[in-house]
């Protein structure tokens, strides 16, 4: 397939301009990656964002896919010696999955059916004499011979045939296909017996709404639902319509052959047609579900990611508990790990003033700047017995998402980093790392397991990590790092580098110390031109280059240099000039290096490495409210959002059941989605406006 047919078949598909895809097809195919694309070739593809050059790559994957498989359907034809033009026109002009394979469908190799059965035994030329509808008078009698015993035989081996037929008629089939997309309901109901276990699913015991216009969450709640057993659920549409439908491409007349047809076309809709297309719509309505809830999860992602680090600080670590006890660990500004040990500060130890002393002795033995409590289990009341300690006024106190932090202590990585600590101290320690910097230890966890959103485990898990990789790729090179102090596991996002050539730079500044400048990086083991190429605007080194501790790549520091000489200037007083951004206008740069790379290189100059992540306030939660039973109606207060879906967002109150604003109550303006005007942590005041003690569910509303 060439370039120019791809390239339109994208934009067929994206509403893209083709020659920006085709920009970007050209870049990729000579390797190189969403994120350098996205950054240092903005004038070949018009701008294009990373999230649109992404999208690109995945059509460019999927199409190419299809050309595979339409090759295959060719190839099988050939060696069938089907020679039908219009056939393999339709092929080779087709661009739907669905579609390829209901022409693809009369040919392909079958299994033993009662319609192949029917054809062995002689009978398909009694199923055309039938389908043809020429004559009331049937001759049945040649056909009755061999295995077949009598005419009522007959006419069931023909219909069989004839079923097939209508099984495989591509035409009929999308007009089904249109009628269940347009008219189908998708019906669930609940299961005898299973009352009681499925209270969680009550809003479906009875419940039917048009398929193609259900919200993801209720789609993926129905179908959760069914699989564990509890609800019945399937795609219904009108019977007879249907029947109508494939009657008037297959009825030409009225006679007893048409009757046989009409019978044979009932059968196959009941027991072929309406199965496979109601398996297809359900299947096609998941996959959009999954597809809106991912991009939830992705966006929850990013903002998890992109939360501000406190910076380096040594910092005391909690990972609350109760019977058994509150994990505390201590970590230097580099995040090593100088002390740990355990304090009983709650029932039933109460171990109060010792937990007091111990934690006194911590902060003072390692000039500790900053506390980080985990937000789980005893996470309030742990917050509540740290802030009755006299502490120094400039000791922060933070409530930290602790969600993964499991994962990561029990993880591989986890083992690696402390081989002789337990699981405890490696979950306290990632407590602690993540409000140092969320970004580098967070990529430490698969990114389904941090907790960005509800349903992970039921959208299809190959497109949710392909999805939440890229979540992750983008903001680790949106930031950049630093190449001297990153771990592995942080560098292996950068562009063009991966975990081998991760694993290699760590090993080399292992042996050598560390990197004076970026061009030491071509000294790694198996890092090229190209991975340079791709890396290197996204690291930095604070060396004798100055231009290698910003955003600028190596390729546009003679560019720089140039700037430095016209403006008589030092590279060292270049940077964080803010007067050359008047040179976004000069024309003969523009033709030098493109608009959208000067623009971006002046910016860089001007601020260098600025620091996009913001710090949320800290929220105090009222210490009258301890539980759901302290809750009322009309109760307003103020919580922090701590997770959003396209129905609503949840908020953490201080207790431990979160509240749930629906997407209704954002807000007084029509919304498309909560993450429009709400974002992971922000500050929100809202009010109860339904309590559901036996459930345990709190309804808010932010529309006061």
């Amino acid at each position: 397939m060439s370039q120019a047919i791809l390239s339109l078949q994208i934009a067929n598909n994206t509403q893209l301009a083709q020659n920006n895809i085709q920009a970007v097809l050209d870049l990729l195919n000579e390797g190189a990656t969403v994120p350098f694309i996205a950054r240092y070739r903005k004038d070949q593809t018009g701008g294009l964002e990373d999230h649109e050059i992404f999208k690109i790559q995945k059509e460019a994957i999927s199409i190419e896919e299809l050309v595979k498989r339409k090759e295959y359907v060719l190839e099988t034809l050939k060696e069938l010696k089907i020679d039908n033009t219009q056939l393999i026109d339709n092929i080779k002009s087709c661009w739907d999955k669905k579609q390829l394979e209901d022409l693809f469908a009369p040919y392909k190799s079958k299994r033993k059916t009662k319609a192949s059965v029917a054809k062995e035994n002689g009978l398909e030329g009694l199923a055309k004499i039938i389908m043809s509808q020429k004559s009331d008078q049937i001759n049945i009698q040649p056909f009755i011979k061999n295995n077949i015993k009598n005419e009522t035989e007959a006419i069931e081996g023909a219909m069989d045939i004839i079923s097939e037929w209508i099984t495989e008629h591509s035409y009929s089939k999308n007009q089904l296909r249109r009628l269940f997309n347009r008219e189908g309901v998708l019906k669930s109901k609940i299961k005898k017996g299973k009352e009681t276990e499925a209270q969680v699913y009550k809003t479906y015991f009875e419940f039917e709404q048009k398929a193609t216009r259900l919200p993801s969450h209720r789609i993926l709640a129905i179908l959760r639902g069914t699989n564990e057993g509890l609800l019945s659920s399937g795609i219904s549409i009108d019977k007879q319509t249907a029947i109508e439908l494939l009657e008037r491409n297959f009825i030409k007349s009225k006679n007893k052959s048409a009757e046989i047809v009409k019978q044979a076309i009932a059968n196959t809709y009941g027991k072929s047609l309406k199965p496979s297309l109601e398996k297809e719509l359900l299947n096609e309505l998941k996959l959009k579900a999954d597809v809106e809830a991912i991009q939830v999860f992705s966006k929850n992602l990013e903002q998890l990611l992109l939360a501000a680090p406190i910076g380096k600080k040594n910092v005391l670590a909690i990972d609350p508990g109760f019977k058994t006890g509150c994990k505390v660990i201590c970590l230097n500004k580099q995040g090593d790990l100088l002390e740990d040990t355990i304090i009983y500060p709650h029932p039933p130890q109460q171990q109060h003033s010792k937990s007091i002393d111990k934690v006194l002795q911590l902060l003072n033995k390692h000039k500790i700047e900053t506390i980080a409590i985990g937000n789980g289990t005893a996470g309030r009341e742990t917050e509540t017995f740290i802030k009755s300690i006299n502490l120094a006024k400039d000791i922060a106190i933070y409530l930290v998402n602790e969600n993964g932090a499991s994962i990561y202590s029990a993880s591989e990585i986890g083992r690696e980093e402390f081989p002789n600590h337990d699981i405890t101290v490696r979950g306290a320690v990632s407590i602690g790392r993540r409000l140092m910097d969320p970004l580098a230890e967070l990529v430490k966890i698969e990114p389904k397991s941090i907790g960005v959103g509800q349903y992970q485990h039921d959208v299809d898990q190959t497109l949710l990590k392909t999805e939440l990789d890229h979540v992750v790729e983008k903001c680790v090179n949106k930031i950049g790092v630093q190449l001297n102090t990153a771990s592995k596991y942080l560098l292996q996002y950068i562009a063009g580098i991966g975990p081998g050539l991760a694993k290699n730079i760590v090993e080399y500044r292992a042996k050598n110390g560390k990197f004076n400048s970026l061009n030491e990086l071509k000294k790694v083991s198996r890092l090229g031109d190209k991975a340079f190429e791709q890396c290197a605007g996204f690291l930095r080194v604070q060396g004798k280059q100055p231009l290698d501790n910003t955003g600028i790549h190596p390729e546009q520091y003679s560019v720089v240099n140039q700037i430095a000489k016209e403006q008589k200037l030092s590279i060292e007083n270049l940077i964080g000039n803010k007067d050359i951004l008047s040179l976004n206008n000069d024309i003969n740069l523009q033709e030098q290096i493109g608009k959208l790379t000067l623009n971006d290189l002046l910016n860089e100059l001007a601020k260098p490495n600025i620091d996009p992540r913001k710090q949320e306030d800290q929220l105090e939660f009222s210490k009258n409210i301890t539980t759901i039973n302290d809750l009322h109606d009309g109760m307003i207060l103020q919580g922090q959002v701590s997770n959003i879906t396209n129905f609503g967002a949840f908020i953490d109150l201080g207790i431990k059941e979160n509240g749930l604003v629906h997407i209704s109550q954002i807000t007084h303006q029509f919304i498309n989605s909560p993450n429009d005007v709400l974002h992971l942590n922000q500050i929100v005041t809202v009010k109860v406006i339904q309590l559901d003690l036996d459930n345990k569910r709190i309804g808010l509303t932010m529309k006061l």
